[in-house]
């Protein structure tokens, strides 16, 4: 087992939640006896850049007692949020995690925390994650970085970085796997109802694609003709006869309109429908299959774990509507 000091940096307006999951996941409550942590000790602090009272962006405040001197002495620092992800974090906390960083320190964002350790220059020719909506923000600052939006988590050694905010617990339960066991992280994620282990590969449930509007062009009316046949065979020639279009014609204002192929266009569509599906109703997968025009379960479930992370099932238990 292990004995380690967490330092979590938080900021003036922070969200409560965001604060709370290192907590949640690392802090040992001595009185849990649902999780064996016998010689495990992660000892928590949170801290500012000046200590007092904080507001948060749920409209109370709370006291922090500790400035940043405690990331001097951490071997794990935290980064949970931040507010305005085209803004720069205050030079006084990238210094800090930068020393922190180079005295040996694990350091770890998540979320919008990821966006300080990329100001701090930790992340430059690293893999990280951040929240998928602001990825592309994320790439215009930082260009060094490579992002891998589908992520849920990224771990590169001494840097560590989680996605959005449940996937922040996934990012802390697998720190306190990689130091203090896997038992010890499953048994915290019994106490606080988690998944006990999501790979941090596995993909971000994001928004479904969005469709072009069918008055634009013959494009967008061949758009939007497709997701409403989705159960049917759409091949290039079929969306070229409905947008009145060679073949060739299709292919090249297709790509340029979308930035995709029409059959990639169209795979992501049909597993757009399957998500609906698996969500909202009790159909079988095979039913589901051939109502999105997959035509078995076998092939649709490669599509959607190509394009989504997860098999259908295990997309089903997480998001199905109750």
């Amino acid at each position: 087992m292990s004995s380690r000091s967490v330092a979590v940096v938080a900021f003036d307006g922070i969200s409560p939640f965001h604060l709370s999951v290192p907590s949640l996941v690392l802090d040992h409550d001595p009185g849990d006896d649902l999780v064996a942590r016998d010689g495990d000790d992660w000892r928590l602090v949170v801290c500012t850049t000046t200590p007092g009272t904080l507001t948060t962006s749920a409209g109370f405040g709370i006291v922090v007692e500790h400035g940043l001197e405690a990331l001097e002495t951490a071997d794990v620092v935290i980064v949970p949020w931040w507010g305005d992800p085209s803004a720069p974090a205050p030079a006084l906390v990238v210094d800090a995690i930068r020393r922190a960083h180079a005295g040996g320190a694990t350091i770890v964002g998540l979320c919008l925390g990821v966006f300080v350790l990329a100001d701090a220059g930790v992340l430059d020719g690293r893999r990280a994650t951040t929240h998928w909506r602001w990825a592309d923000a994320f790439r215009r600052r930082f260009p060094a970085v490579e992002l891998d939006a589908t992520a849920l988590y990224v771990d590169e050694g001494s840097v560590l970085t989680g996605a959005g905010a449940s996937a922040g617990i996934d990012t802390c339960l697998h720190l306190l796997a990689e130091h203090a066991g896997r038992s010890v992280a499953n048994g915290v994620a019994r106490r606080i109802v988690a998944a006990p282990h999501r790979p941090g590969g596995q993909a971000q449930f994001v928004e479904q694609p969005v469709l072009l509007d069918p008055t634009d062009d013959a494009v967008g009316r061949a758009c939007a003709w497709a997701t409403a046949h989705l159960a049917e065979p759409l091949t290039i020639d079929v969306l070229a006869g409905v947008a009145h279009l060679s073949r060739s014609s299709l292919t090249r204002a297709f790509r340029a309109r979308t930035g995709s192929s029409v059959s990639t266009w169209i795979a992501r569509q049909r597993v757009a429908l399957v998500r609906d599906l698996l969500e909202a109703t009790d159909c079988p997968v095979e039913t589901v299959a051939t109502t999105a025009g997959f035509g078995n379960a076998a092939v649709m479930r490669e599509h959607f774990t190509r394009e989504v992370g997860v098999s259908p099932g295990r997309y089903r238990e997480a998001f199905r509507a109750g």
